[in-house]
């Protein structure tokens, strides 16, 4: 599992048969699934913190400007 602060949101993301599923996370560890959202099964984990960028850059705000994998 890698965890990603996306703008303000907690997210992971999980490597699963080959497929990279999203989940929307919480801070008491609950996590629900992200359909809407399709991560590239080619794409590199060096490169997801970009692609969440990519798809979620209407949420930044002065607060929260970019995506920070935490680790």
């Amino acid at each position: 599992m890698i965890r990603f602060n996306v703008f303000g949101r907690l997210m992971v993301v999980e490597r699963k048969s080959g497929e990279w599923l999203l989940y929307n996370d919480s801070p008491t560890g609950a996590r629900a699934r992200v359909y809407d959202i399709v991560i590239p099964p080619d794409l590199p984990e060096s490169s997801l913190g970009q692609y969440l960028d990519d798809m979620y850059h209407e949420l930044a705000t002065e607060k929260h400007p970019s995506v920070v994998r935490i680790i």
